[in-house]
């Protein structure tokens, strides 16, 4: 049988990092946002690479639904999906056949990383209230709340995060998940040369740096994402 995992991110966050663990496992493959095509061809965002994501990647939302819900060419399929690409007309029905989890970070801290990178952005852009709607959506399919891992938690100690994040998944824990080869990976979106660089030199999970301060030009869009993101830390996992 294999498992289908959706890890439901927001920008700026470890979810490359956390991509790269799941890989390191020889019973896994993975899938890189796999809805990015069809996010920049329905809304019409003018994001880096816009035409290379286009012409490279599907852009037809219920083609990659289908994908993400029936793929079996592994025991384990890991998804790394960013919440903001699910649009309010996007398929869902896909997400009954797959295991979930939400990787969350402080607002605060993802603005001002966003910030640095992007200017005009607004509070959908970071994803938090689509990716509560989406904590709703598939704690209601599974009967109780999604797990939820805080990335700052993954850096302080990922051999009991991952633990905690395989035993809820119901999954065997793999050490290989703790390290991985440097370099680009063919699974990588084409993306990854325009945001991947610091994962491509990684090895590991770092430790964490010290927070970021929020600017205050960014302080309103960090507390009008920051009670989405409350709603989700309710449910933090700890480290087995």
């Amino acid at each position: 049988m294999t498992i289908r995992i959706a890890m439901w991110s927001g920008p700026r966050n470890i979810s490359t990092a956390m991509m790269r663990a799941w890989d390191a496992r020889s019973d896994c493959t993975v899938m890189d946002e796999p809805f990015y095509g069809a996010y920049l061809a329905s809304t019409g965002l003018q994001h880096p690479m816009r035409a290379e994501i286009l012409a490279a990647h599907p852009v037809d939302w219920e083609q990659i639904a289908d994908e993400c819900g029936a793929r079996a060419d592994a025991p384990i399929i890991y998804q790394k999906h960013m919440c903001q690409h699910m649009t309010e007309d996007a398929p869902l029905d896909w997400t009954a056949s797959c295991r979930h989890a939400f990787l969350i970070r402080p607002p605060e801290e993802v603005a001002a990383s966003f910030g640095a990178k992007w200017e005009g952005f607004g509070p959908d852009d970071l994803g938090f209230r689509r990716q509560a709607e989406l904590f709703d959506h598939v704690s209601s399919l599974m009967g109780q709340p999604a797990p939820v891992i805080e990335a700052r938690d993954v850096l302080t100690d990922p051999d009991g995060m991952l633990r905690a994040l395989c035993d809820a998944l119901d999954v065997v824990f793999d050490p290989a998940m703790l390290s991985w080869k440097p370099g680009r990976r063919s699974t990588d979106g084409i993306w990854a040369a325009h945001w991947y660089g610091s994962v491509e030199a990684s090895s590991g999970f770092s430790p964490p740096r010290p927070a970021q301060d929020c600017p205050e030009s960014l302080r309103e869009i960090a507390d009008a994402c920051r009670p989405h993101y409350e709603s989700l830390a309710a449910h933090l996992l700890r480290p087995i």
